[in-house]
């Protein structure tokens, strides 16, 4: 009988030694998830604007709204010809430097937007676009059947079926300056929900979508001019030059809409 309980008692011990030790796994990882969930800073509550404002401007240009919780651009579609801008928006309460940023996002048919970083304001003749890098958003299918596209894209040179959206044009892209691989982009139809993440640091910069990293490149390499200098933005003094600045959105006459901003600091 004393052998029975004694071989009961070994086997409790044994037990509670293997709960202990499989919750040491667990309860690390736990600390860690929480410990990377506070390291971002989400730009944007789902609630209220608050943080928002156009660029170069005090408040939130006429048609940036919250609605249903997503940050959204209420505005009806215009067309690429008649495009004119004016209505990008910035986070402005803090520039990043280095930085992994996070963002839903959808479109509607023919829909174009685009992610900013690195931005600065109060340059002289210079917009968004002429400053910062920008991870494109845009409708890959249908862009080119309901904007005419031909005029802008001869005028970069793309005698080659000028009419079609380039591949440096298309989501994901480091616009006008890197290809997103087409073999890894998974994007979803239009008015579906897609996700962008952009990892920036001097050594390597990544473009994700849908979870799959679509490129990277080196900023500020050799390759990185020479691929500046002798595109879209080789006249353009500040392409690029800057090392921290605004996260913005692009105004580009599309409807978008904007949830899960968020950013943390490398």
């Amino acid at each position: 009988m004393k052998l029975l309980i004694a071989f009961f008692s070994f086997a409790l011990v044994l037990s509670s030694c293997k709960t202990k030790t499989d919750n040491k796994p667990e309860a690390e990882a736990k600390a860690e998830t929480v410990a990377e969930s506070e390291n971002w800073i989400y730009l944007f509550d789902g609630v209220t604007t608050n943080g928002w404002r156009a660029y170069n401007g005090e408040s939130l240009p006429p048609g940036w709204v919250v609605k249903d919780s997503v940050l959204t651009f209420d505005t009806e579609l215009g067309l690429e010809q008649d495009y004119t801008g004016g209505k990008d928006i910035i986070y402005g309460l803090e520039e990043f430097d280095n930085f992994e940023f996070y963002v839903e996002w959808k479109l509607p048919e023919g829909g174009n937007s685009g992610i900013f970083y690195h931005l600065k304001e109060g340059i002289p003749n210079a917009g968004p676009p002429n400053i910062s890098p920008e991870y494109q958003l845009i409708d890959d299918e249908n862009y080119a059947k309901i904007h005419d596209l031909t005029a802008y894209n001869l005028s970069l040179g793309h005698t080659e079926n000028p009419a079609a959206l380039q591949p440096l044009q298309q989501t994901a892209s480091d616009y006008a300056m890197h290809v997103a691989d087409p073999e890894q982009k998974i994007l979803n139809p239009v008015g579906e929900w897609n996700s962008s993440k952009i990892v920036f640091t001097p050594e390597q910069v990544e473009h994700w979508l849908n979870g799959k990293k679509v490129l990277s490149f080196v900023p500020w390499s050799e390759d990185w001019y020479e691929r500046k200098n002798s595109g879209k933005w080789k006249d353009e003094e500040y392409y690029g030059k800057f090392k921290s600045g605004y996260i913005g959105f692009q105004d580009h006459s599309s409807p978008i809409w904007f949830r899960n901003i968020k950013i943390r600091k490398l």
